[in-house]
């Protein structure tokens, strides 16, 4: 089950479990759409794959117990800034290839 962290891991903008701006790798890292597009050009800083938008859960109970009451969204804070200059030495040669062919 996706985490849902609460805030965006470079610059702690709020992330809301219904946000829009939300945007997960395929660990989960969560960052907002901001930082992924300007930041980090859509690289991820741990291992090079992309950033996709982050599922929003149900707030209401439709079926099954499978909502935020049930389960709800973490409030663990990870903010973690990336080094900028460690980013752009890492990502330079990756960044224009596509994250499903990187």
């Amino acid at each position: 089950m996706v985490e849902l962290r609460p805030t965006c891991e470079h610059c702690n903008k709020p992330l809301p479990p219904d946000s829009r701006e939300a945007r997960i790798c395929s660990y989960e890292c969560t960052f907002c759409a901001a930082c992924v597009e300007s930041v980090l050009g859509n690289v991820y800083p741990n291992c090079g794959g992309g950033f996709v938008p982050r599922p929003i859960r149900p707030s209401k109970n439709w079926k099954g117990d499978n909502f935020l009451g049930q389960d709800p969204a973490s409030t663990t804070t990870k903010n973690r800034p990336v080094d900028l200059a460690a980013h752009e030495s890492f990502s330079a040669a990756i960044k224009t290839i596509p994250p499903e062919k990187r």
